[in-house]
């Protein structure tokens, strides 16, 4: 299994994959998934964090939907696609 950071990264250097997979269904329940609960504030704080080059909220949030069946399996199912 690809660890978070390659797929990340990958997606990065990808726009287009990128868009793809946010515009697939796995892409919009990984949002719903993520902005549950507090609206996307999480996400959001998650996000900056990320892009000032701390990946360890958004690594917690992406462990945090593992921990469930659905999650992993669509985590999974992400990472095959990001690695096409």
């Amino acid at each position: 299994m690809m660890d978070e950071k390659t797929v990340a990264e990958q997606l990065r250097k990808n726009p287009a994959a990128l868009k793809a997979l946010m515009q697939s269904r796995d892409g919009q329940t990984l949002m719903q998934m993520l902005t549950q609960g507090d609206g996307g504030a999480g996400l959001q704080r998650a996000v900056q964090s990320a892009a000032k080059g701390d990946t360890t909220a958004m690594v917690q949030m992406v462990n945090q939907i593992m921990q469930s069946q659905e999650g992993a399996e669509l985590v999974e199912r992400i990472n095959k696609a990001a690695r096409r």
